[in-house]
């Protein structure tokens, strides 16, 4: 499901209109302004529960190679966003198999 299709389910399950529906999705998923990206940047988690966690994981700095020459070169650390599914979700997704 993309984005458009998202906007249209919201939209027919809520009796929202389009318009409103699409505000809506980017007032929670837009990378800049979104309120789940707000969260990321201050650090925070985002936990919705049953449905999962969106929070920010710390990579160490490390040592890599560059595959073409070989030689090591050092990684720097990086803050990257990642999410966990909740218990309710991985029930859903178990039985729909």
């Amino acid at each position: 499901m993309n984005k458009s299709e998202l906007v249209n389910q919201l939209s027919s399950r809520t009796r929202m209109s389009k318009a409103e529906a699409a505000r809506t999705v980017d007032a929670l998923f837009n990378p800049g302004s979104g309120l789940i990206a707000g969260c990321l940047r201050k650090g925070e988690k985002c936990q919705i529960t049953g449905f999962g966690t969106f929070e920010t994981r710390e990579r160490k700095a490390r040592t890599g190679r560059n595959p073409r020459t070989g030689k090591e070169i050092r990684i720097g650390p990086t803050t990257s966003a990642s999410f966990r599914p909740g218990k309710a979700l991985k029930e859903t997704v178990k039985r729909g198999r």
